[in-house]
């Protein structure tokens, strides 16, 4: 999230927790109602114009966290209903992810030009002049611009010598690289499933938190609850996130006191989709196909498939790091669940295709866990423990920031073929990614490998990661020095019938 936005984060950390401690503390979904009262009390409201409409808000915010729909002002009944749907202990989803909580959308303008009061009414009126719709006139001392009239040329911006002429956009269509924003019939933002990615740049960037995914927090701590076995495996970017003295194996313990059985670096499965994706890439370019993308970020291979359909063969074919890791857990436990925790969103979606929900039966994100751990009042800084963590290879640690996915994948072709020379770009968020593959589909990456990340900086830089990109990225990187391995062909945990 952005950190300059605490109002938003706030709300939407309240949620998560408020869902993690009914679950839990074993409390009734028919009383869901009562803790909108007890999130915000009094009469007074904290966050919007009148504590109504935020109660109204933050009930459709739990609904969401449950995994049931938000609804709109037209459709709002009872905010239990459909809680019987959802009160279990799998994984349950109801498409789309990611959705505008309408009543908390200020339909803001798409696109806006208007004169600020910063105008000087200058003699020249150079704004006016070079208008081809005549829709900038004088009026009180001050130009002012005819919206009906206006065709967002631009021109009046960038004549205007005060810089007295702005033009805004809606936050989330402005973050959105897809352009999966459009409009319903009361100007409030609606996200078109077909295209979006579920990448989150929009929960992220509207600064009236009126955008939200859905959540598996409570049918998570179900599963816990119940006498299945249930592992987590955590994404290399979790290191950092919850306190810049808080160890890893902190972490590591704190998520086994939410009721785990264990806890296992997704690093490890990194590990093998390098060994996999440097023997693919071997093999593939340029004697098959004139270049190859990696497969980690499902945002990106969404956005490959739904955007540049022709191009989705070139995309590496191994499998993700999540599901790597995941295999192994089922292979030692085939009745265990498994959780995988992250930065990411689209995360969710990949947990649902075949045969992938076969191994990763939940997914949480890095404000999720941490309103579990609020739920529990469990401060991972002080806990005391001397397990050591030692599941990944120094490289697989590094796919958690910006560029460490192929360094990890060129590094490991060069052991397997020292004389073999790779070219590598990586595309920092959506809009480079966009960028890069119109450039490759023009035939201008040609041997090259391509590493696409749907957040800037890399999965620290995630929607569902706690701490800022530059705090997380240290941490990432001085974990990832304290590797007993070096290589994933170091790492003695991957059996020798998965390096092939």
């Amino acid at each position: 999230m952005k950190s300059s936005f605490e109002d938003v984060i706030t709300i939407r950390r309240m949620a998560f927790a408020s869902i993690a401690r009914m679950a839990y503390h074993g409390e009734s979904l028919q009383d869901l109602h009562d803790e909108t009262y007890r999130a915000l009390p009094g009469e007074v409201a904290t966050f919007r114009e009148n504590v109504f409409r935020e109660r109204a808000v933050y009930g459709e915010r739990l609904r969401m966290v449950l995994g049931l729909d938000a609804r709109t002002a037209a459709d709002t009944g009872s905010i239990t209903e459909g809680i019987e749907d959802i009160d279990v202990n799998t994984r349950v989803f109801n498409p789309p992810l990611v959705s505008v909580i309408k009543i908390a959308c200020e339909a803001c303008p798409e696109h806006h030009i208007f004169v600020t009061n910063n105008c000087r009414n200058c003699l020249a009126h150079p704004c006016a002049n070079v208008c081809p719709k005549n829709a900038i006139y004088n009026e009180d001392g001050q130009m002012h611009i005819d919206q009906d009239k206006c065709i967002k040329c631009k021109k009046c911006v960038n004549e205007c010598p005060y810089n007295a002429i702005v033009e805004t956009g809606r936050p989330c269509a402005d973050a959105c690289a897809v352009k999966a924003i459009k409009s319903d019939y009361l100007n409030r933002a609606e996200i078109e499933e077909e295209t979006c990615v579920a990448c989150g740049a929009c929960v992220t960037a509207c600064p009236f938190g009126a955008i939200a995914d859905k959540s598996q927090i409570y049918q998570v701590v179900k599963a816990i609850q119940s006498p299945q076995e249930v592992y987590a495996i955590v994404a290399p970017s979790f290191v950092g996130q919850f306190g810049a003295l808080t160890k890893p194996s902190q972490i590591m313990e704190a998520i086994r006191l939410l009721g785990f059985k264990d806890v296992v670096e997704v690093g490890l499965g990194a590990d093998l989709t390098t060994m996999h994706e440097a023997e693919e890439f071997l093999e593939r370019v340029p004697d098959k196909q004139d270049y190859m993308g990696t497969s980690c970020c499902y945002s990106w291979k969404l956005m490959v498939k739904k955007n540049f359909p022709d191009l989705n063969p070139y995309i590496s074919e191994s499998s993700t790091p999540m599901v790597y890791t995941a295999k192994r857990i089922k292979a030692d436990h085939p009745e265990a669940k498994v959780v995988f925790i992250g930065p990411c969103l689209s995360k969710k979606l990949e947990a649902l295709q075949d045969p992938i929900k076969e191994y990763v039966d939940f997914v949480l994100t890095y404000e999720e866990l941490l309103g579990m751990f609020v739920a529990l009042e469990i401060e991972p800084g002080s806990i005391e423990t001397d397990r050591e963590i030692g599941d990944a290879s120094l490289t697989g640690r590094n796919y958690a920031v910006g560029g460490g996915v192929a360094q990890a994948v060129v590094a490991r072709a060069h052991e397997l073929d020292p004389d073999r020379k790779i070219e590598v770009e990586n595309a920092d968020g959506l809009a480079e990614c966009v960028q890069m593959l119109r450039m490759a589909k023009a035939g201008r990456k040609n041997g090259m490998l391509l590493e696409g990340m749907a957040c800037i900086g890399g999965c620290v830089g995630g929607p569902g990661t706690v701490v800022p990109i530059q705090r997380s990225t240290r941490a990432v990187k001085q974990f990832a020095e304290e590797s007993p391995f070096k290589s994933p062909g170091d790492n003695h945990h991957i059996p020798e019938e998965d390096r092939h």
